[in-house]
């Protein structure tokens, strides 16, 4: 994987949606927009320029570079490969994900987890699937920090679905707050788990930039039904309502 620390500009929409009152102007990214790698062993779709896929009109969303939705064989993954000066969040949808690092880190993520690690100054890290018999599939997510030359650092924090279930769960954040990883960047990160009558909404504050992926099942984002892979962005103030879902897994980017 090629580390980059260019800057990430605003992406273009293919279609947009015009606001109810109070609620902010969402444009979408479609899953099946996404680019495409498959090398046997990892399947992954790329909804920003990443290796081989390149494209002008998708080089990120604000200081959120990348987001991989990697699907990596039983015993296979990433071998050791370095980083520098970029925040890396995985957050695994199903199976379980080995981590190896220069820092003398090592873990085995699973549903629920949240890592985060610093690249900074510079890490050699490893990714593998431990198991012998089920795929990983896994979120990877760059975000570009406030400042470079960063000392690198590692964190990792369980959310359970009862945690998420219903309501946006504060996972990532600055700061750190309510027992978040902290990611040296202005973004905070939700995760929610919704079905059924669940209804829940993020405001977008004045300044402020959102970019809701839909990790799993569908939701409907401000009216329009989203599905796995989907994702809907805005930079207008106002209140994005998600509802009508479908045994969902949804995270939400506020960023600056």
């Amino acid at each position: 994987m090629t580390t980059t620390t260019a800057t990430t500009t605003a992406t273009a929409s293919s279609s947009s949606t015009f606001a109810a009152a109070g609620q902010s102007k969402l444009a979408f990214r479609r899953a099946n927009e996404r680019g495409v790698a498959d090398h046997g062993w990892l399947s992954s779709r790329h909804t920003f320029s990443f290796a081989d896929y390149y494209d002008t009109g998708w080089m990120g969303f604000r200081a959120l570079r990348v987001i991989n939705d990697d699907r990596v064989d039983a015993g296979k993954g990433f071998g050791k490969h370095g980083h520098k000066d970029m925040e890396i969040v995985s957050y695994v949808l199903e199976g379980s994900l080995g981590h190896q690092d220069s820092m003398g880190n090592g873990s085995v993520i699973v549903p629920g987890d949240v890592q985060r690690m610093t690249a900074g100054t510079g890490v050699l890290h490893s990714e593998m699937n431990p198991s012998k018999e089920e795929k990983v599939h896994f979120l990877q997510i760059w975000i570009v920090p406030e400042k470079r030359g960063i000392t690198p650092g590692y964190e990792q924090t369980t959310f359970t679905a009862a945690d998420k279930r219903g309501r946006l769960r504060l996972v990532g954040s600055r700061d750190g707050r309510d027992g978040s990883v902290t990611i040296h960047a202005d973004v905070s990160l939700y995760a929610a788990v919704l079905d059924g009558d669940d209804r829940v909404a993020h405001q977008v504050g004045a300044g402020r930039h959102a970019w809701v992926h839909v990790a799993k099942g569908s939701v409907r984002v401000g009216g329009e039904l989203l599905s796995a892979g989907d994702a809907a962005y805005t930079s207008d103030p106002g209140s994005i309502v998600l509802d009508g879902a479908k045994d969902a897994e949804v995270l939400v980017f506020d960023l600056g």
